[in-house]
């Protein structure tokens, strides 16, 4: 192929390629022969070869070499090659490079053309990628070009105007009184660019705003005139005058009438003459009135006119374009907050819309039906979001899900049927809900006593028929666990009675154990239910402790922990009710029940000493303490049990000193009921002692000795001294002596010196091993 070829014989060798590395090859022998005749002197072609490497910068082939030709091309005297110039400014020229500038002083020059195509050609080029030095330098030329007599260079002007506008926004006044005198125009475009430019002025400034609100008699005036016009073949589009025109008028009446009643009430009858009187049966007068509809419900419109745009959007709903239906919802969902009766009216075509095929659609009416949701609705509406649960995408039903329960949260008309409609859901589409949804279902079902032993009963029957739904059977081990002695009973009013055995129920939460659609978490809800029902069932308490035994080798570190605990407290206590009754001891003296004249009754001390002892290590027995209404005085004990007592009270201040462990303990257990507020099912710790004891005081020195046992043969203590003398102590040493049998390691210490007044304290950590266990 010679470089001389026409721009049409290389876009047929482009386009008969076979392969695109033949039409490579093409494209570079040309921009070869190209560049070469660019470096040329005398080049008659220019323009030819200009625009075929335009072509070829449409191709997404590089033609950055000729942008300076561009720039030559433009300041030539011939319009053909301006022509084919600015084309290729707007095209491989942009405001960030240095060449835009160059071809400033031309465009310049073609603005004070006496020809109109090449003042049109300059116009449409700084419009297109005028940079804002630019904008600055030619503005008073566009001014200048808006009071011209020519309506093809007023309107092109406009536009350019507009451009300008956007790119610097001090300008705007320069063309504010310009653009109000276009209004009175004859030509469409003129009119149109207007329109655009006034709405330009008007989003950016708030003074301009005020101004131009004078002309919405003129504006109504206009849409008034395409509305009633007759046929005019140079504007009639479908039967429609010139819908472009309207569109733009109807979007700076909707910005000159926002929060202006007065602006409003001078376009209230226009708007309502145009929503009437509008054809709806072409995709043109859809258009004409989707933006009439925006503009009533943006204004101050009478209630009648928001009514009457409502009802066209209802009409949109039942458009076969899905398109129209979705912009239909989506204005619908943006009014449904302040127009929700109205809107109430299409209730039934909305929900029509949820079986739509097309996932857009489908989406904008589920976010409108759970608008459209209160209490006079809440069991219709409710039925049919159910039902569309059920047939939803999978990426809708999170959403769904939780709209229903924000739904029934708000307005359900009573508590069963709002844990009704949450299980409903969880049995649907459990693995699709939220994480906070257990937890609030868990309170719900506390909350509403009369309604447990339902609940326990539709639970187990759910847990029996399907698993997999990880929410619900942890909701349903939960409810086993606290109201199992509700389902041994069998008596329920609300539902069919219902024998169940103490295997069953057992059976059930085996299953779930040894599930592998199970999670860790659900686990460890059905392994905690399972220790629970031991107070709760007679019969099998030992198949519960052999279920609990298996798990204390579990790989899962949580439930391990659960079940090692779980057995510590099976080795102690041959029934939970001991435990329980302490804790609801413990319970009433924090809450200073004695302050009522009441005098709860206390454990054993020897009780007490055990289930202080709950995962062993307790040598000393403790000596017992007086009842929490009594005012006899306590019994003396020995300078060791005074120690102890110390060690024990963890919480300080708490008199009797056993029951303060205790409850620190109670405090992260899992085991309790709900009703004590002391349940924490997803934290179970092993607690060590930590006491802090006085072991020196004398001459204003201070020593504490702080112990933490780490194991069943490891202590860890922590010396601690401070100096509250008027003078510094040095050389400040701790020395420590035990039996052969215990190995010390004495740390360094924090330092050698005691400061006075206690600014400081010197701290040495000490590590005690008794591998042997010697007493």
């Amino acid at each position: 192929m010679s470089p001389s070829v026409p721009l049409q014989e290389m876009i047929r060798a482009i386009r008969s390629a076979r392969t695109q590395c033949e039409e490579r090859g093409v494209i570079q022998r040309e921009c070869a022969a190209i560049r070469a005749q660019f470096r040329q002197a005398d080049n008659g072609g220019r323009s030819h070869n200009l625009a075929k490497l335009l072509y070829v910068h449409m191709l997404g082939y590089p033609a950055h070499f000729g942008q300076m030709e561009c720039v030559r091309m433009i300041a030539s005297p011939r319009y053909s090659e301006k022509r084919v110039g600015y084309l290729g400014a707007m095209m491989l020229l942009d405001e960030k490079q240095d060449a835009s500038l160059l071809i400033t002083n031309s465009i310049k020059n073609d603005l004070s053309n006496s020809n109109q195509y090449i003042q049109s050609l300059a116009l449409c080029t700084l419009a297109c990628m005028g940079s804002a030095e630019m904008c600055r330098d030619l503005a008073p030329e566009i001014d200048r070009l808006l009071r011209a007599s020519n309506s093809y260079i007023k309107k092109k002007a406009a536009l350019c105007a507009v451009h300008i506008v956007r790119k610097v926004h001090d300008l705007g006044e320069l063309f504010t009184k310009a653009a109000r005198s276009l209004l009175t125009e004859k030509n469409h475009g003129v009119v149109h660019g207007a329109v655009v430019l006034i709405t330009e002025l008007c989003e950016r400034n708030s003074e301009t705003l005020e101004r131009f609100r004078k002309t919405v008699p003129d504006l109504v005036q206009i849409m008034k005139g395409l509305v009633i016009s007759g046929y005019s073949p140079d504007h009639d589009v479908a039967g429609i005058s010139d819908p472009f025109l309207q569109v733009r008028i109807l979007r700076l009446l909707r910005i000159l009438g926002r929060n202006n009643e007065g602006a409003s009430d001078a376009m209230n009858d226009l708007l309502a003459q145009v929503a009437t009187n509008t054809d709806s049966t072409k995709t043109v007068g859809n258009a004409v009135l989707y933006e009439t509809v925006l503009t009533v419900l943006d204004i101050k419109s009478e209630s009648g006119l928001r009514v009457l745009a409502v009802n066209i959007l209802g009409r949109f709903l039942l458009n076969n374009d899905r398109n129209i239906r979705y912009i239909a919802m989506t204005s619908l969902q943006k009014i449904v907050g302040t127009d929700h009766n109205a809107v109430q009216r299409h209730r039934g075509t909305i929900v029509d819309c949820l079986k739509d095929q097309d996932a857009s659609v489908k989406r904008r009416a589920l976010d409108l039906s759970l608008a459209l949701v209160s209490a006079s609705n809440i069991r219709s509406m409710m039925k049919e979001l159910l039902s569309f649960l059920s047939s939803c995408p999978p990426e809708l039903r999170s959403q769904t899900a939780s709209g229903i329960f924000n739904a029934a949260e708000r307005y359900a008309p009573s508590q069963r049927w709002h844990i009704d409609t949450i299980l409903h859901v969880l049995t649907t589409a459990g693995g699709d809900v939220r994480d906070e949804t257990v937890p609030n279902l868990i309170q719900l079902i506390t909350n509403t006593s009369e309604l447990h032993c339902y609940t326990v009963h539709k639970l187990y029957r759910a847990l029996l028929s399907d698993i997999s739904q990880q929410p619900l059977v942890q909701v349903a081990c939960w409810c086993i666990g606290e109201y199992g002695d509700l389902l041994l009973r069998g008596e329920c009013q609300e539902t069919e009675p219902v024998q169940v055995t103490e295997d069953d129920v057992l059976d059930v939460l085996e299953t779930v154990l040894q599930s592998h659609m199970s999670f860790p978490s659900t686990r460890g809800f059905a392994l905690t239910a399972t220790m629970k029902l031991s107070t709760r069932i007679t019969e099998n308490v030992d198949r519960i402790r052999s279920i609990v035994s298996i798990y204390g080798s579990c790989i899962d570190v949580e439930l391990q922990q659960r079940a090692v605990e779980y057995n510590a407290l099976f080795k102690k206590y041959d029934h939970m009710s001991l435990f329980c009754s302490a804790a609801i001891c413990i319970w009433m003296h924090l809450n200073n029940v004695q302050s009522a004249g009441l005098s709860p009754p206390l454990c054993g001390v020897s009780q007490v000493c055990d289930l202080l002892d709950l995962l062993g290590g307790s040598e000393q027995p403790l000596q017992p303490s007086p009842a929490l209404g009594s005012t006899a005085p306590p019994m003396p004990v020995s300078t060791a049990n005074t120690v102890g007592g110390d060690l024990l009270d963890l919480l300080g201040g708490l008199e009797p000193t056993p029951i303060t462990l205790l409850f620190k303990r109670l405090m992260h257990s899992p085991w309790l009921n709900t009703d004590l507020k002391l349940m924490q099912p997803s934290t179970l710790s092993v607690f060590s002692v930590v006491a802090t004891v006085t072991v020196y005081e004398k001459d204003g020195v201070t020593v504490t000795l702080s112990c933490e046992k780490q194991s069943d043969s490891g202590l860890t203590v922590t010396l601690t001294a401070s100096n509250s003398t008027e003078s510094d102590i040095r050389g400040f040493t701790l020395q420590a002596a035990v039996p052969k049998s215990v190995q010390l390691h004495m740390k360094a210490p924090s330092g050698d010196s005691l400061p006075a007044r206690g600014a400081a304290k010197v701290t040495q950590m000490v590590v005690l091993n008794n591998p042997n266990k010697v007493a």
